[in-house]
């Protein structure tokens, strides 16, 4: 099964959509800061990145933008989760070169079929 980095500084958020994932049978990787998301990414290739924005330090944009432009990472889809809903939020994250974005609180049906919809992209 697919392999997934959840990069979100919210143990209990990483928690609850980790528990989704196993639950669809996915192997779940995990980092709590921009930075170390970008590490995992390059050492673990994982098969899809669910990056939140709200993080301290490098936040999700600054993230994305790194991973979806270095040859490393530029073939891993990113999918944004995050409490962020504006419009504007949505659009600054496609320009960073997110595949998705998902609006907290994610059920686990709209996450497995984005998941699924980006990695048959």
């Amino acid at each position: 099964m697919a392999r997934v980095l959840i990069v979100d500084d919210s143990p209990t958020e990483t928690y609850k959509i980790s528990q989704m994932l196993s639950k669809h049978g996915y192997e779940v990787l995990t980092a709590e800061s921009g930075e170390k998301g970008i590490e995992l990414a390059r050492s673990e290739k994982p098969d899809v990145v669910l990056m939140d924005i709200v993080m301290p330090g490098m936040n999700g944009f600054q993230a994305t933008r790194q991973l979806t432009n270095d040859a490393a990472t530029s073939a891993i889809p990113v999918i944004i989760v995050t409490t962020k809903d504006q419009e504007t939020d949505r659009l600054w994250g496609k320009r960073q070169g997110a595949k998705g974005y998902l609006t907290k609180p994610v059920d686990d049906s709209t996450l497995v079929k984005t998941i699924k919809s980006v990695m048959t992209a």
